[in-house]
């Protein structure tokens, strides 16, 4: 088959030229970078669908290119990592049965900032179905998700509307699909203005033995291609491009095009049917015949390269016989748009047949929706070369490695010029007055609103809600299928950041994400058992920008490698999966600094999870984490328009232990209840433990700190409730770990919150404004 003729000479146009014919066709390349690619890797001038394709796999969304250097720096191998972040999930060991087979967590996280930014619902509903895809395409039945956010200043007219829009994508489309969110956060803050982030983690479970590698089996050669799920548009042509530039206003109504179009009915039914298939194939002995892919950023183009030359093939694609939902789309936008609920399978011709009829006549996917079934569109081939053909003639015929590899950088950076000085407000006159406004703040005060339009029990499974607790709890092994021995393990899920920390310092802003994402999931019994990453910065090109995101990975680095498994006191936490996010900037300014980290940790028997709320009266209340001067980023200061400079600085060992002691404690059933301290410091953390069951408290806190540090300073802890009688269990378990804990006060019967002499207040007016503080304001 001869190569086509309709190819661009680069080569012979003058700089302005190749500008101009680069922007035309909305191919997101430098001149550098089409110049490389036709004199160094092709050394010859490009088709119109190589253009496409290298742009897509050459943006920073997909090929990493900024960002790929930075990123060694995490430890993502451990005693309990099952595989690393190589694949499409993470998966780490969290349950072994008695005949020593082990059960695995997969984990995903992924963003759709820029799609949400422009069409809310939409960005927001395929965030979700994207990532559920990467799970599930392991191999994995698919049991929760969360959702972190970032959105604009609560005040405007547009963040409420992009709120709005984006909860209820998820909502809209997570809820019929079956997948509870069980965890995640918002903040609103002005730099998220113009660039809302949206980011989405989800989790499966499976046996080690049923896992499906998104990667060709071995001794592919010849095997079949196989396009699942809803016919091929135009839409989301571009999506990856798009995602890996800056955003601009006025360009806001030609993107929409860029944004995929999802269909959560449709994607049921393949998640139904495809869970069957995992049946079949282990029950036929066959998943080693098998690979199997989502198809995400780039389309068929990027599944079909991928899934090759993953294991050092080439792969053929022809374009005539992909589903099409559309007539007359170019070859290139067949090949590269990001039709949503599609994935790929790699089969041995063998077992071809019977995925294509399990697909398209035992669950009949035809019939379910127009035009979608399964396809047979290339094979794997020996040679290393990836060759797309359509209507007779090849359109692209370059190395597959050479596709997957796109380009790389190592970009300079700089340290800005920064000048941040520590606030000198005068001490409040009236600490219940700055209680309350602190309760009712936006990035404080009750998240119901969000929450309450989730299916949170859908699948039955679902120990912990979000809300109820610093982390959610999930029972994934709960099923008479599974071993008895393994049914009470728990899964903890929970995300963070603080973005008011990383203006202040992108290093420390990113460890205290870290540090907070396990403390949270330690607050209900679990050990911390991985990390994964969002990292969500803006221009790559500019070199403070590149310093920040180079300052964050530093900080999540660093900060998994001074926190230890609890099991193997040797081995860092490890970062199993995560996704980078740049070109987050509108109008010259970035959003500020952003490592969103989620932490997923184990409980060996999920009875003993425990939640946030007051027990009983007359508990012993302490306090773990001496109160420091650190308000900068909090929220008190944030009540005066202040920044300030003396942000958390965790002392990583110091958390280790705290986290192990903690733990312990939990499981011997020692704790009633356990809070993390935050956003708003001590002062929120005794709030709200006390406003689940109205129960009050008295406390004193001792330091030589003025009263308002004391209070709203957000050094890192945890407040925990202790019956009397078991006071000296505690303090022995906490002493073998070397960590002081502050005896506070008792939890009491009069419905008031006391602090230090200088809170008074009514519990129910305070729990009415933190109720009411974030749904008033949208």
């Amino acid at each position: 088959m001869l190569f086509t003729t309709n190819t661009i000479n680069f080569s012979a146009m003058s700089e302005s030229q190749i500008k101009e014919t680069l922007a035309k066709h909305k191919i997101s390349l430098t001149c550098e970078e089409i110049l490389k690619i036709q004199n160094e890797i092709l050394k010859r001038p490009p088709s119109m669908a190589e253009c496409v394709l290298w742009s897509i796999q050459g943006s920073e969304h997909s090929s990493y290119k900024s960002s790929r250097n930075h990123l060694k720096q995490f430890v993502t191998s451990g005693p309990n990592v099952i595989l690393g972040p190589c694949e499409d999930a993470g998966i780490i060991e969290i349950a072994r049965d008695n005949n020593g087979d082990k059960y695995g967590l997969v984990i995903s996280h992924e963003s759709h900032n820029h799609p949400s930014q422009i069409v809310p619902y939409e960005g927001a509903a395929t965030g979700i179905g994207g990532n559920v895809r990467d799970v599930c395409c392991m191999g994995a039945k698919v049991i929760a998700s969360a959702d972190p956010l970032r959105f604009g200043e609560i005040k405007n007219n547009k963040t409420r509307w992009i709120n709005e829009g984006v909860v209820s994508g998820i909502a809209g489309y997570g809820n019929p699909i079956g997948v509870p969110v069980i965890a995640g956060d918002i903040y609103y803050d002005e730099s998220y203005n113009d660039n809302c982030l949206v980011n989405v983690v989800t989790i499966g479970v499976l046996k080690e033995d049923e896992i499906i590698h998104s990667r060709a089996p071995k001794d592919a050669d010849g095997y079949d291609l196989i396009l699942i799920g809803k016919p091929t548009d135009n839409s989301g042509f571009g999506g990856a491009s798009f995602a890996s530039l800056e955003m601009k206003e006025e360009d806001k109504e030609m993107n929409k095009g860029a944004v995929q179009e999802p269909n959560a009915f449709l994607k049921r039914h393949l998640l139904k049917s495809t869970y069957k298939l995992f049946e079949i194939l282990k029950e036929k002995k066959l998943l080693d015949k098998v690979g199997f892919k989502d198809l995400g950023a780039g389309g068929i183009a990027c599944a079909s390269v991928e899934l090759a030359d993953a294991s050092g093939y080439g792969a053929e694609v022809n374009i005539d016989l992909v589903h099409k939902g559309m007539d007359s789309l170019p070859a290139y936008i067949i090949l590269c748009a990001e039709t949503q609920e599609r994935f790929m399978w790699v089969a041995h011709p063998d077992v071809t047949p019977l995925i294509v009829e399990h697909y398209n006549k035992t669950f009949a996917l035809p019939k379910v929706s127009a035009g979608a079934r399964a396809s047979v569109i290339g094979k794997i081939r020996n040679d290393g070369m990836y060759v797309v053909s359509a209507n007779g003639e090849e359109i692209i015929n370059a190395k597959a490695s050479d596709v997957t590899s796109g380009l790389l950088y190592d970009r300079p950076y700089q340290e800005p010029i920064r000048n941040f000085t520590e606030s000198n407000l005068p001490e409040p006159t009236d600490y219940n007055e700055i209680l309350l406004k602190i309760l009712s703040h936006e990035n404080v005060a009750c998240r119901l609103p969000v929450y309450e339009q989730y299916d949170k029990q859908v699948q039955g499974i679902t120990v912990i809600e979000a809300g109820q607790a610093d982390a959610g709890v999930m029972q994934p092994f709960k099923d008479t299928k599974y071993p008895e021995e393994i049914r009470k393990t728990g899964v903890a899920l929970k995300a963070d950041q603080n973005p008011r920390y990383g203006k202040i310092s992108p290093y420390w802003g990113a460890v205290n994400a870290v540090v907070e994402s396990m403390r949270n999931v330690s607050a209900v019994g679990a050990t911390p058992e991985c990390i994964t990453d969002c990292l969500c910065f803006g221009n790559p090109e500019k070199l403070e920008q590149m310093w920040e995101f180079a300052e964050g990975v530093r900080g999540v680095a660093e900060a998994c490698k001074g926190v230890h498994l609890f099991n193997h006191h040797d081995s860092p936490v490890p970062v199993v999966s995560g996704n980078v996010s740049l070109y987050n900037e509108s109008k010259g300014k970035p959003i500020a600094p952003s490592a969103i980290i989620a932490c997923a940790g184990k409980l060996n028997d999920v009875d003993k999870a425990i939640t946030m709320s007051f027990k009983q009266t007359d508990s012993t209340l302490f306090m773990i984490g001496d109160r420091k001067d650190e308000c900068g980023g909090s929220v008190y200061y944030d009540l005066f328009e202040e920044l300030g400079a003396n942000i958390p600085k965790p002392d990583l060992n110091t958390v280790q232990r705290q986290i192990w002691g903690l733990h312990e404690a939990i499981d011997n059933e020692l704790i009633l209840s356990a809070h993390d301290i935050s956003d708003g410091g001590v002062a929120i953390t005794l709030a709200e433990m006390s406003f689940g069951k109205e129960i009050g408290f008295s406390v004193q806190i001792e330091s030589q700190l003025r009263t308002d540090k004391i209070l709203f300073s957000e050094t890192g802890g945890f407040v925990i409730e202790v019956e009397s009688h078991k006071v000296d269990s505690i303090k022995s378990i906490f002493e073998k770990y070397n960590v002081e804990l502050f005896n506070i006060g008792k939890t009491t019967s009069d419905k008031n919150l006391k602090i230090n002499n200088v809170v008074d207040l009514n519990l129910l007016k305070a729990k009415e404004g933190w109720i009411n503080g974030l749904r008033e304001k949208l």
